[in-house]
């Protein structure tokens, strides 16, 4: 069953969902959304074997803190992670998915070297030059950022989320996805992640990414228009050890149009024996 708990890391409280009671740890990473993007595969991926947490990055979803522009970008993200996986008091490999931004942090703490990270899986994420999408991209002018209000993000997000979802909504499912960033905090801190998007970082990867052995998944959403399958099939080609999944008829976030196949497909990944 999922449950959400609660770490310190650097004294502030990091919330985080997960499911089961042990197994080999999967970490799961959200981008512009928050862990509740990873809730319909939790207990699939448990089926496995597996140990699923699903954290909320500082100043996201349920999480305490607020980002600054200068702490969101890939590599510091991917830094931090370091930090909450010693609050866990988890000690050796780590197994991780990405989703959106996430996805491009999980490459990064996988090329990184200071945790071992034995497979990763990208969701939909971001890779080559595929990002910023527009609607992030012009958060970047901080003047465009300062004059934004939390009720213009909630706005914004309402209109990522239902096209993201990749299918009908109740009300009260929108609700539930969009309730953190009715925080100023929660909204600040989405506009720093959006100020500090830039697709240099996945570019700079690119020389590692190509003489890497590490295994690695993609499982796309074909009907995505924020991170298109073309990109996919592009990183399928040129890096080393790359499967890819498509999930038919769903968008940006696959989990929730498919999500037996999203689980079925990280579960067999991360299960695997090395």
């Amino acid at each position: 069953m999922t449950r959400r708990e609660t770490v310190d890391v650097d004294g502030i409280p990091i919330s985080y969902l997960t499911a089961g009671k042990g197994g080999p740890l999967v970490l799961l990473l959200h981008g512009t959304y928050w862990s509740r993007v990873w809730q319909p595969v939790l207990d699939g991926i448990v089926a496995a074997g597996l140990r699923p947490v699903a954290v909320d990055f500082p100043g996201f979803g349920r999480s305490g803190g607020e980002l600054t522009v200068s702490e969101a970008s890939v590599p510091r993200l991917s830094t931090w992670l370091v930090r909450f996986l010693d609050s866990l008091g988890h000690k050796g490999p780590v197994m991780v998915a990405g989703h959106d931004i996430g996805g491009g942090v999980a490459q990064h703490l996988m090329l990184a070297g200071t945790v071992e990270v034995p497979r990763v899986a990208v969701v939909n994420g971001i890779m080559y030059d595929s990002w910023p999408v527009p609607g992030v991209a012009r958060f970047r002018d901080p003047v465009v950022a300062a004059a934004t209000t939390r009720d213009d993000i909630l706005a914004a997000r309402r209109v990522s989320v239902v096209k993201a979802l990749g299918r009908p909504a109740s009300e009260a499912e929108i609700i539930e996805y969009l309730d953190p960033w009715t925080d100023p905090r929660v909204a600040r801190s989405w506009l720093a992640l959006a100020g500090a998007a830039d697709h240099r970082y996945t570019m700079e990867m690119l020389p590692a990414l190509l003489q890497s052995k590490t295994p690695k998944l993609l499982v796309w959403g074909v009907e995505d228009d924020f991170q298109t399958v073309d990109y996919a099939e592009r990183y399928a080609r040129e890096i080393p050890e790359t499967r890819l999944v498509r999930i038919k008829s769903a968008g940006h976030i696959p989990m929730e149009k498919d999500p037996e196949a999203v689980a079925g497909a990280l579960a067999e990944f991360f299960a695997a024996k090395q």
